[in-house]
């Protein structure tokens, strides 16, 4: 590729450059396979479907990196009070980028008051990366099971979000979101972050076991970021292996800077967005900076919708309305 082609245009995120990685061994599943089909009747039929999908997708997947430094300053400007650990990334990636290795960044964890922003933030992050994005609650009363797979013996056992992000997603090094760690259930039984344990050590990574499928698969280019409240609910070796972030609530400045920037997003979306002017009007841009992060994105896109029923192409500050947000009910009569 020239010099020239790997030039950004001033509003594009640079060009990412492509390899790959095998995430797990073909001939590996092929044996495990061979062993499950010795059980004849007795043989999970969903583990041995599950075997069959990995054989034929094959194990190589791409895993990529920006050719230039992204704009991080754009996205600071988009979301201002993501400023510090966005500078981190700018470290990390430039060391990256310095050499041939793939995108390497440090697991973070983002500590802030519910509806901040901290997933907004996780999924521009990924796009700006040009990776996949992946979304993790564990919130769940189940969530002991969502990250590393159940055991194929139980009933209605499945793999685990991280296998699904990485065999039946194509890349390598997804965006994988853990939300609300601290509010991860489970039974006494099983710790339902136990696996972070593993997938958060590039070396541990790169041969977790999910516990339906049994077959190595290299989690070690996961991009990891997880959110919470409060850090008092987490254990210290989780801590320990991530970078700790602070999100405090944007100002009125800020604010508005993230209405707007929700605004181009969706925009830029969706084929109907340019229809819409580039920029939010004033009235209706102050009106939406008044809520949360967290509501700006519902409401921003019902407000498109009213103006569209209204036979408009440009919302105005009518068509922002609350009636998007969710409200906790009522307990009592």
């Amino acid at each position: 590729m020239s010099a020239t082609a790997m030039v950004p245009a001033p509003t594009r995120p640079p060009i990412t450059i492509a390899g790959f990685k095998d995430v797990y061994q073909v001939p590996r599943v092929e044996q495990a396979l061979a062993e499950l089909q010795e059980l004849g009747a007795n043989a999970n039929e969903a583990l041995k479907a599950t075997y069959l999908k990995m054989i034929k997708a094959g194990g190589q997947r791409f895993t990529i990196k920006p050719s230039a430094l992204p704009d991080i300053d754009a996205l600071i400007a988009d979301l201002p009070n993501f400023a510090e650990p966005l500078q981190d990334i700018r470290r990390q990636l430039a060391l990256s980028l310095a050499s041939d290795d793939a995108l390497e960044l440090e697991p973070m964890l983002l500590l802030g008051d519910p509806g901040i922003g901290k997933t907004h933030f996780a999924r521009r992050l990924a796009k700006l990366l040009g990776t996949g994005y992946n979304f993790v609650s564990m919130s769940s009363l189940t969530a002991g099971w969502i990250l590393s797979g159940a055991s194929s013996q139980w009933k209605n056992a499945k793999p685990g979000k991280v296998f699904d992000a990485l065999v039946y997603g194509d890349y390598a090094n997804p965006v994988i979101v853990v939300d609300e760690i601290d509010k991860a259930g489970g039974d006494q039984q099983y710790d339902p972050l136990g696996s972070l344990y593993t997938l958060l050590e590039e070396d541990t990574a790169a041969e977790f076991v999910d516990e339906f499928v049994e077959v190595p698969i290299d989690a070690s280019d996961v991009v990891w970021i997880a959110t919470a409240n409060d850090a008092r609910a987490i254990p210290e070796p989780i801590l320990n292996r991530m970078n700790v972030y602070t999100i405090e609530p944007p100002d009125a400045e800020g604010a508005r800077r993230i209405a707007a920037g929700i605004y181009r997003e969706l925009r830029a979306e969706h084929g109907w967005g340019r229809l819409f002017p580039e920029e939010l009007a004033e009235e209706p841009l102050a009106k939406l900076a008044k809520l949360k992060p967290r509501e700006m994105r519902r409401v921003m896109l019902a407000a498109f919708g009213n103006a569209k029923l209204a036979g408009r192409h440009e919302v105005l500050a009518e068509d922002i309305t609350e009636e998007r947000i969710a409200r906790r009910p009522r307990i009592g009569f």
